[in-house]
């Protein structure tokens, strides 16, 4: 009984379909990790820049934070809490409900202790979802919005389920010395759906592409050894003839 792999074709196509299938793998790999690095990190500068326009705006430095003008899209969220942890405005998906998260709360009036987030947040270049460098030190001046932004990756569980937003959090400092801080979500969702649609089409792609590496490879190592074929079929031939005078 013949083996599967016994000839040099076999253990040929085999071998080069096995490398080719790993690196096509960690190929994938590696994009796919890069793509959900980039969705993210575009998530997080959107949030970035809609946490600094609600702290900057006019109405929040005076503190009347009732009359913010808010996002109330479904895909954004907006909560600004005070150094005590109080909803001073939310976004509607948010209102009633307390804070969303507090990676990076608002110093105290006159404070001027560095705080050092321990859980979550990206460093300004949105280079980790999971964890900051950030140290936050004195409270801003009045009436004005720290340079500071922390992110961080937060789970929040809404009526039709819980789902992934990216976080910024600014904080800023009103006219008459009240501190707070911004936080603004930005749905993952688009960029989950995004990634899994790359996956799976790179899933669907690889066993074709591993058939074809295979195919070329049988059909280029049978070229190859098309005349060591020939040598071996006439020494078949000469042993079975009994003249070996032949060979």
């Amino acid at each position: 009984m013949s083996r599967p792999f016994a000839s040099v074709r076999a253990r040929a196509a085999l071998a080069a379909t096995l490398v080719v299938s790993v690196a096509l793998i960690a190929a994938g790999v590696a994009i796919v990790a890069v793509l959900r690095h980039n969705l993210v990190d575009r998530a997080s500068l959107e949030s970035e820049v809609t946490s600094r326009t609600v702290a900057g705006s006019q109405a929040a430095l005076n503190g009347n934070f009732g009359s913010l003008d808010l996002p109330d899209d479904g895909g954004r969220l907006v909560q600004v809490v005070d150094s005590a942890g109080k909803i001073l405005a939310a976004g509607e998906d948010l209102r009633g409900r307390g804070p969303v998260t507090d990676y990076a709360p608002a110093p105290a009036p006159g404070s001027t202790t560095t705080s050092h987030p321990s859980d979550g947040g990206d460093d300004d270049h949105g280079n980790d979802d999971h964890g900051s460098d950030h140290h936050y030190g004195a409270t801003p001046a009045r009436g004005k919005v720290g340079t500071d932004v922390d992110r961080e990756t937060v789970p929040v569980k809404l009526g039709d389920g819980t789902h992934d937003y990216a976080f910024a959090a600014v904080q800023g400092t009103t006219y008459d010395g009240r501190t707070y801080t911004v936080y603004a979500g930005t749905s993952l969702e688009d960029s989950q759906a995004t990634l899994g649609q790359v996956t799976r089409a790179m899933l669907t792609g690889l066993p074709f592409l591993l058939a074809v590496v295979a195919a070329v490879t049988w059909l280029v190592t049978r070229r190859a050894l098309r005349p060591v074929e020939g040598i071996r079929a006439e020494m078949a031939e000469i042993t079975r003839s009994g003249d070996l005078a032949r060979r």
